[in-house]
């Protein structure tokens, strides 16, 4: 289970939700179960939220998925890591090429 998975639907607000599996490129809808507003609140929509859900990808806009809920988060996040300051070199500035900007 993928727990507070934002649902971006459109032309609403964003909605908070688990699913069972990441939607594939086949799938017509998303499944999913403890649907709440971004304040933890039970959208007026909603009878119960621990119910389940399918919401057709026709009237979603993106589904996001926090970093830290698919497996193998932790090896991803350490190759992304940002490089400290002192690591990154100083780049030479081309001034023949910025005063051709200066004079477009």
């Amino acid at each position: 289970m993928i727990r507070n998975v934002v649902i971006h639907m459109q032309g609403e607000q964003p909605l908070l939700a688990d699913i069972e599996a990441l939607p594939t490129p086949t799938d017509a809808c998303v499944v999913c179960t403890n649907m709440r507003m971004s304040n933890g609140k039970r959208p007026t929509f909603v009878d119960k939220s621990d119910n389940w859900f399918l919401i057709p990808l026709l009237h979603i806009r993106f589904v996001e998925i926090p970093a830290n809920a698919l497996p193998g988060a932790e090896e991803r996040q350490a190759e992304t890591a940002l490089v400290p300051v002192e690591q990154v070199e100083e780049l030479e500035v081309d001034e023949e090429f910025l005063r051709k900007i200066r004079e477009a």
